[in-house]
């Protein structure tokens, strides 16, 4: 039996406890620096899921190995995949087309930016990071991993792209010392606002940056003058050939673009005309010039379109848990799509919040799947004040407690209808 199953070992690939161990506790350096930037790009979606083994094969297997197998289990089932959203899809686009339009601009004297706005747990930062990492690996493919600016004789690091969390009470020095600190960059106390925004123009120069990553902006409050400062700051960085990209929740109710509200049947931002453009015929701000905003939505289940964007996301999460009992359609089959979308909204961080939950449960309890009754037992909350003004797409869980008086489910294919602004609210 032992010598079977050394010759036909279906977790031949497993990786040994200690390594197994050094993935757990190995921890990633701060994202807003060099080398946690770095750490990211180069194991983003690196982490190869565990075999898929039957139960009977699991237990055939000595019991330390199982322990490791069970244990590896438990870091793949952690580690859900960044996958190709329609969400995530349209800010891959517009980072990409304005990355590339910027990099070879030769005489314009500023650089567009882009802004990407969402409520929580949207996935913002992971699109943005994912478009950075992207754009750095085919900037560095296409300067064979050399700064095109060095200066000859030096070896300044190379960083086509920088990652910056907006300080909690921004200034202008603060936002100038957390950008030098990406590099690790020594700085003075006593430094004065001009001397460090000089810094920060030749380390972004000198270290050949072409996209500054400015997540959180929407600490900044337009009331507090420091932060009209820091807006300032930013723009003045455009003129530095560094394209802006800026993540925060709803962007467009924090100032920085005027009050603007949505327009469903567009599905795009408008801003209300300024009060000096009537008075005084002045254009609009140099903000909303220099920067494209767009929103990032969460899953719809209404249209075909958006059921199937949804059931091949669960599909995708279907195919890397591994649970022993798990089947085919175990999130895509039968109701549990449109439960799915009635627990969390459509949020994806929610979605993977819960399914990550989900299958820590359904190991623990033995239950190895993950059905409606396991997911009840979860506790996902979802009300809190970050959450938009937006329509639930699936009818209310009390609309259906009584299941043998009311309605057979709808099928997949149903369009369910907008239930207007009365349900707005509800989300």
């Amino acid at each position: 039996m032992t010598r079977a199953l050394a010759h036909d070992d279906p977790l031949e690939g497993l990786p040994s406890r200690a390594r197994i161990a050094e993935l757990i506790l190995s921890s990633r350096p701060p994202l807003d620096t060099y080398a946690g930037w770095q750490h990211y790009r180069t194991h983003c979606g690196q982490l190869v899921p565990a075999a898929t083994i039957s139960p009977q094969q699991w237990s055939m297997l000595p019991e330390s190995r199982r322990y490791d197998y069970d244990l590896y289990r438990e870091l793949t089932n952690a580690n859900l995949p960044l996958q190709d959203t329609p969400m995530h899809d349209k800010v891959g686009r517009l980072i990409r087309r304005r990355l590339s339009g910027n990099t070879r601009k030769k005489d314009d004297p500023t650089r567009a930016g882009v802004m990407i706005s969402g409520w929580g747990n949207y996935g913002k930062t992971a699109s943005v990071c994912s478009a950075g990492a992207v754009f750095e690996d085919q900037w560095l493919e296409l300067h064979s991993n050399l700064n095109p600016k060095a200066r000859p004789g030096t070896r300044d690091l190379h960083a086509p792209v920088v990652y910056i969390s907006t300080p909690v009470t921004a200034t202008p020095k603060s936002l100038c010392t957390s950008i030098l600190g990406f590099f690790r960059a020594p700085t003075r106390k006593s430094a004065t606002l001009p001397e460090l925004v000089r810094q920060v123009a030749d380390s972004l120069h000198d270290h050949g940056v072409k996209a500054l990553i400015l997540d959180d902006i929407s600490r900044l409050r337009m009331h507090r003058a420091d932060d009209q400062d820091v807006l300032d700051l930013m723009r003045a960085f455009m003129s530095l050939d560094v394209t802006l990209i800026l993540t925060g929740v709803n962007i467009s109710g924090i100032g920085l673009l005027r009050e603007a509200k949505w327009n469903k049947k567009t599905r795009q931002w408008e801003m209300p005309p300024l009060e000096s453009t009537r008075i005084h015929g002045l254009e609009i701000t140099q903000t909303e010039h220099r920067f494209e905003l767009i929103e990032i939505d969460r899953f719809r289940y209404i249209t075909p379109k958006q059921i199937e964007a949804f059931v091949n996301h669960l599909e995708g999460i279907e195919q890397h848990l591994r649970l022993m009992n798990a089947k085919a359609g175990m999130l895509t089959g039968g109701a549990m799509p449109e439960y799915l979308m009635r627990r969390t909204g459509g949020v994806i961080g929610l979605l993977g919040r819960l399914l990550e939950d989900g299958a820590q449960e359904a190991m623990e309890s033995g239950k190895e799947l993950i059905d409606e009754s396991l997911l009840d037992e979860i506790v996902l909350r979802r009300d809190g004040p970050e959450q938009p003004p937006d329509e639930p797409v699936i009818p209310a869980d009390a609309q259906t407690t009584d299941k043998k008086t009311t309605q057979a489910r709808r099928p997949r294919n149903t369009v369910f209808d907008d239930p207007g602004p009365a349900a707005h609210t509800g989300a």
